[in-house]
């Protein structure tokens, strides 16, 4: 008889008979068993006032007189979304290739590439019998499989074209299977050197240390730069909330009302009360709040009124998600919203970086298809991220990592999901790689070249042996998942030409001189330093 496997709903949780019982939050989020929620509370601000004749509503022209850190435009740092997908996915091989130590295109063998899901008549080097064209694609400047679920989930979110104005680097890097104990998040470190946003530095998906599954590095923790929890629209939104002011006044007058309380309290104060950092703190609140009414009153926040990212009645076809995608039920929903919250923040300057967890990527031991599926809907994700960059106008760093790995033996899940593809049977820590992507409006940035490393070694930062094993001792990176995340701040302060405040920004970083370093850097500059202003609408 025929045995009927895995007739579970891919988004159900997962429940492996070699994997304890999860326990701990990260163990629900790998497998699927926990999903994110959120809230936000805004006080109300008419009870603020005690004599309100005594107020001057004419606006200041000057919000930051005395000096409460008021930002219009963020730190005009390349915005940075970074994506943690909880359980242990696969990137190297059947999504970004990974090759020998002459780059991507140094292959593998077929059974190192059966090991990554890929069977012997689709390995890269072969051509697709149905198009003709090559396995290994290079239309986004990094090469993927040109039948990667990453790739086409991506291409499903982008306009035609938009490849372009992409490159990309995979980092070969071993990472422990199931735990909470891999320090991959890099949003502290990002912080340091200089993202920072108008309304917050960071923000997360999950109310935890690091805004996502996997923890930060210890050296980096700071209690001031915990992620602000965002994963919906309704958190954008509440992100600026004066109370009930806007919407029962003009945006206008409503800054005006908040300008008011400052100046209240700053008469019954006056010089009368000794504790200056009172003071200031009452100073600063009110001139925030008024701050915060004038620019964003009557700006639209919600990412679901936002015509680049959803349809909007009678214009169909200019969002990047259809209404029925954007607010329909279901994971795919869910996760298209919290998506779009996050690049609604931080592409538009709002938020200087940020961490978007999807979780149930523990996808091993069953068919094929639900990786693919799941793998899909992060490719859209992704693609939603570029492609709302490209439509607002500036560069992204997007970066994608995951706790573990995981290895397929070589059986062939035939079905239509499946795609004739090698099933995900265990984990193995071994197959890890993380990757980022690169967008520049101005065009594909350039991959650097060093002493004795070619462009594509520096697009390849490490590599695998010809049977699919991270080689441990090719970077610094490939077997320390903290300096993994130290490799992934210097590529972000490349892309800047801040590389040489590197050791500045992470004194203890542990990839070696400068020689060393410059090695373990992918791209020329695409920016100097700053990308200017922020379009904040």
């Amino acid at each position: 008889m025929a045995k009927k496997r895995n007739a579970r709903h891919w988004d159900d949780p997962l429940r492996h008979p070699d994997h304890a019982r999860p326990i701990t939050r990260r163990d629900f989020v790998s497998q699927g068993f926990m999903s994110g929620s959120a809230f936000a509370l805004g006080g109300g601000a008419l009870s603020l006032f005690s004599n309100p004749r005594e107020a001057m509503a004419a606006l200041s022209g000057d919000l930051d007189t005395f000096g409460c850190g008021i930002s219009t435009g963020g730190a005009l740092k390349i915005p940075f979304i970074c994506f943690d997908l909880a359980g242990g996915a696969n990137m190297a091989g059947s999504n970004v290739l990974v090759g020998q130590e002459g780059g991507q295109m140094d292959f593998l063998s077929t059974s190192g590439y059966s090991k990554l899901g890929l069977p012997g008549d689709m390995v890269p080097g072969l051509n697709d019998p149905t198009t003709g064209l090559p396995y290994a694609n290079t239309d986004f400047g990094l090469a993927f499989h040109s039948d990667s679920a990453f790739k086409r989930g991506m291409e499903a979110s982008m306009n035609p074209g938009r490849g372009t104005q992409l490159n990309g680097a995979i980092i070969p890097s071993r990472s422990d299977n199931d735990t909470g104990n891999n320090p991959h998040n890099p949003l502290y470190g990002i912080a340091g050197a200089g993202a920072d946003g108008s309304i917050l530095t960071l923000a997360g998906t999950e109310n935890s240390v690091s805004g996502g599954n996997s923890r930060i590095p210890i050296l980096m923790a700071d209690p001031e730069l915990q992620p602000t929890k965002v994963d919906r629209p309704s958190d954008v939104v509440g992100l600026v909330d004066t109370g009930q002011l806007v919407g029962i006044l003009s945006a206008r007058d409503a800054t005006a009302v908040m300008e008011s309380a400052y100046r209240i309290s700053e008469q019954k104060m006056g010089i009368a009360t000794p504790d200056m950092i009172v003071q200031d703190l009452v100073r600063c609140g009110y001139m925030k709040a008024a701050d915060i009414a004038d620019r964003f009153g009557a700006t639209p926040l919600d990412p679901g009124e936002d015509p680049l990212i959803v349809d909007q009645p009678g214009v169909a076809g200019t969002g990047i998600f259809t209404d029925a995608e954007f607010f329909g039920g279901g994971r795919d929903g869910r996760e298209f919203r919290k998506t779009a919250s996050m690049m609604k923040l931080v592409i538009n300057g709002f938020a200087g970086a940020a961490v978007i967890e999807m979780g149930g990527y523990d996808y091993h031991g069953g068919a094929r298809a639900e990786g693919e599926v799941k793998d899909f809907r992060a490719g859209r994700c992704m693609g939603a991220c570029i492609e709302y960059a490209a439509r607002i106008g500036t560069p992204l760093m997007m970066y994608v990592f995951s706790d573990g790995s995981l290895a397929s033996n070589g059986a062939i899940d035939n079905s239509v999901d499946g795609r004739g593809k090698g099933e995900w049977v265990s984990d193995n820590s071994s197959t890890a790689a993380g990757f980022f992507m690169v967008f520049n409006p101005a065009g594909r940035a350039t991959l650097r070249t060093s002493p004795g490393k070619t462009a594509a070694q520096h697009q390849q930062l490490g590599h695998f042996d010809a049977g699919a094993s991270v080689v441990r001792g090719a970077t610094a990176a490939a077997n320390n998942v903290n300096l993994l995340v130290n490799t992934i701040i210097l590529n972000y302060m490349a892309l800047h030409g801040e590389e040489g405040n590197f050791a500045n920004v992470i004194p203890s970083h542990g990839l070696g001189n400068v020689a060393a370093r410059d090695a373990l850097m992918a791209f020329q500059p695409i920016v100097n330093g700053t990308i200017g202003p922020l379009n904040p609408s």
